[in-house]
């Protein structure tokens, strides 16, 4: 344990300083960067509770990692925040993640450290570091925002359990019509553990094949993302998001091999003329995603081209102040022979919970599963979860 404490000792000192240092203005161009308005936040995430499985069971039905996987108690997430305005030219934002495993022992992880540019002509903007990657709705965000204790199954199996984030550039473009409507292009590095769909770890096995260590080679090893999102405005009181995502990069199952994602998601907001703290409303999230992956070099006999999809649909309603009560259904499947896979076998998932927030600094949730899934013997698995959510100093706004 000497380890991970020596580099929580050591980033506490670094931040201190930050923060210490932080009313510092003047600037070699003699321009004021107002660095004096870093915002600092923290928030914790924690879950107790128990199912009819036991834990190794749990854990492969509970594939994010940051949702509760164990009977009792989870550390789901512990993250600090960093972020202001660096000048007139750029923000930039750093959240460091801290997790105690179910063997006890702490992880200390950077999520992500970025910047964006503040003042670029033509509705564009540049994000170039360590960033979750805008595909769909869900996936970039965190944790700490998420209306659901866990995370959907066919996110973490096509993202992986962090989430689907890497190093790289983006650029956005709001164009100029009359509803919003943003175009987003990037790319990042395809290989890591936070890109299991691509380059993900040698030895990892997907669908019966074994990884391999393939480097990028060129440009044409990179991830590339697009995504196109749309807002209107349907009446006075009704808001929709409607957007479409695809990811293009390299696989890691053969020497030659590539995997395509596609996916589409909407979100629809009731909410009235005049409310109290935002209540009430009724909001509604649906993401559907396909994968065509690769397997195996053109030539061998193993070559295949396995073929996923899943989607989950979510409904919340926000009855009184504080009070919100949400339902979520989830479906993924795939081709082939995988009735002993927990990675692809079918699966099904009904969630309802109820979320009680006494301010906007805090939460408590209750929440039931309900699983059905080939690859578990019983097939399946009842699960009931209580979350708590702290929020210290600054924490972003909740996106629409």
């Amino acid at each position: 344990m000497a380890q991970p404490i020596l580099r929580f000792t050591l980033m506490t000192t670094v931040i201190c300083l930050i923060a210490a240092n932080s009313n510092v203005k003047a600037t070699a161009s003699g321009i004021s960067a107002d660095n004096g308005a870093l915002r600092i936040g923290l928030s914790g995430l924690f879950a107790g509770g128990g199912s009819s499985v036991d834990n190794d069971a749990l854990d492969n039905l509970q594939g994010g990692a940051h949702d509760p996987n164990q009977n009792g108690f989870t550390v789901q997430n512990v993250e600090l925040s960093l972020g202001a305005a660096v000048d007139p030219y750029f923000d930039a934002q750093v959240n460091i993640i801290f997790q105690i495993d179910s063997d006890g022992e702490t992880v200390v992880e950077l999520e992500e450290a970025f910047f964006l540019t503040r003042s670029l002509p033509g509705g564009l903007q540049v994000k170039g570091g360590q960033y979750f990657t805008e595909f769909g709705r869900l996936n970039k965000q965190h944790p700490h925002s998420w209306t659901f204790v866990d995370q959907p199954v066919v996110l973490s199996r096509f993202f992986g359990g962090d989430g689907l984030r890497s190093q790289g550039i983006r650029l956005s473009w709001l164009t100029p019509t009359e509803w919003y409507s943003e175009l987003i292009v990037g790319m990042q590095n395809a290989k890591g553990e936070t890109v299991i769909s691509f380059l993900n770890a040698p030895g990892e096995d997907i669908g019966g094949h074994t990884l391999i260590d393939r480097d990028a080679r060129s440009f044409g090893d990179l991830l590339y993302t697009l995504r196109w999102l749309n807002g209107f405005d349907l009446s006075d009181t009704v808001s929709m998001n409607l957007g479409v995502s695809g990811l293009w990069g390299p696989n890691a199952s053969g020497s030659n091999t590539d995997t395509h994602i596609v996916g589409t998601d909407w979100y629809l907001k009731w909410q009235p003329a005049r409310t109290q703290r935002g209540f009430p409303f009724v909001s509604w999230h649906t993401e559907v995603l396909w994968r065509r992956y690769e397997a195996g070099d053109p030539g061998t006999p193993s070559r295949e081209t396995l073929k996923d999809w899943g989607l989950f649909t979510q409904a919340l309603w926000g009855f009184k102040p504080g009070w919100v009560a949400g339902l979520r259904l989830e479906y993924a499947t795939a081709d082939g022979d995988t009735a002993a896979d927990p990675l692809r076998d079918t699966r099904k998932r009904f969630s309802p919970n109820l979320t009680w927030y006494p301010t906007e600094y805090s939460k408590l949730r209750l929440q039931y599963n309900h699983d059905w899934t080939e690859h578990m013997l019983d097939k399946t698995a009842d699960t009931l979860w209580l979350q708590v959510e702290f929020n210290l100093g600054s924490h972003a706004a909740h996106v629409f």
